[in-house]
């Protein structure tokens, strides 16, 4: 089973590259995030063409997440457990499904802003729903994973200068035991495991050709359960995806697994 996670920033924008990315890569199971749609205003019909099932959670140009699965659409939840509201509103951010006997989950993790804003509380806040959430959905015998843009670097290492980001969010100690506190719920951030190189970049900014020097950040993540983690035979990040006009500020994270 092939898979994967991607931020296309606008599933509208990012088409014809997620049509010919599906035609190429084959994933058996697409999580997909920063939609900037609705469901009504997702383009279902031509994805559902290349024999894909939809679950797309969106309300309007900000946010949006989705699964696409071609191994089955089964016990579709959208949002988190006591998830929390920001400006006194729910924002789609996160959406699971069941696709052929795997629980996968795709999470938008709010940005944060700066550590002194509100949108850091509540980002905070959204993470201590999702370890709830994983609390309730994870067990010892069902493959299950969080996969998405974590809005998170895990370590130094993960961004390209850590001295640039003292003062930054993503990288800060409560957002990093926040994904702490998921390791401790029983799941690994499977990838670097099966990589052949160190921590890819998965994020480079669209600004002072930020891609061209290799200038990113490592947050677009798949944390797992032992049983997903334990049939991973292969991972890599899609860097060709990134080039070109056109092109998301993210690239694709593509994980291969025996079942």
């Amino acid at each position: 089973m092939r898979i994967a996670t991607w931020n296309v920033n606008s599933i509208t924008a990012r088409l014809p590259r997620v049509l010919a990315w599906l035609r190429s890569t084959q994933p058996d199971v697409l999580c997909l995030q920063e939609l900037k749609c609705s469901d009504d205003g997702f383009p279902r019909d031509d994805i559902t063409e290349l024999g894909y099932d939809v679950a797309s959670y969106g309300a309007n140009r900000w946010n949006g997440v989705a699964i696409l699965s071609r191994v089955g659409l089964e016990d579709v939840t959208r949002g988190l457990v006591d998830e929390p509201t920001y400006e006194d509103a729910l924002h789609p951010r996160a959406v699971a499904a069941t696709c052929g006997g795997v629980r996968v989950w795709s999470v938008y993790v709010p940005n944060g802003r700066e550590p002194d804003h509100p949108h850091y509380t509540y980002k905070l806040r959204w993470l201590e729903a999702l370890h709830t959430t994983v609390l309730a959905e994870n067990s010892d015998d069902r493959p299950f994973a969080v996969l998405g843009d974590f809005n998170i670097a895990p370590t130094d290492d993960d961004v390209w200068d850590i001295s640039l980001f003292a003062d930054s969010t993503h990288v800060t100690e409560p957002e990093r035991k926040a994904l702490a506190r998921l390791r401790d719920a029983g799941l690994t951030d499977v990838v670097p495991r099966a990589l052949k190189y160190d921590r890819p970049y998965t994020y480079w900014d669209y600004r002072q050709l930020a891609f061209p020097k290799n200038r990113g950040m490592r947050i677009d993540l798949v944390y797992a359960n032992r049983p997903f983690a334990d049939a991973v035979t292969d991972a890599y990040v899609d860097r060709e995806e990134r080039k070109g006009k056109g092109a998301s500020d993210h690239a694709p994270v593509v994980v291969d697994l025996t079942l």
